[in-house]
């Protein structure tokens, strides 16, 4: 969802957003992206400190959903 718009190229430290446009709520959790909506809406204003502690988060769950394909 995030990276149509056209300033991207300006900002070379930019974290790209974990969303691979499967959107679907499960248990509190967007199954594509594995991110709360919490997280999910507030994406595009957070920093790059507070991308980051979402991508660590997203990882987590990643190794929680399914430990032997890590």
């Amino acid at each position: 969802m995030i990276g149509s718009r056209g300033d991207e190229g300006s900002n070379l430290s930019a974290l790209v957003s974990p969303c691979i446009n499967v959107c679907k709520m499960e248990a509190d959790l967007c199954v594509g992206c594995l991110r709360t909506l919490a997280e999910i809406a507030g994406w595009a204003n957070a920093d790059d400190s507070d991308k980051r502690l979402i991508l660590a988060a997203v990882a987590e769950r990643r190794t929680q959903r399914s430990p032997a394909q890590s």
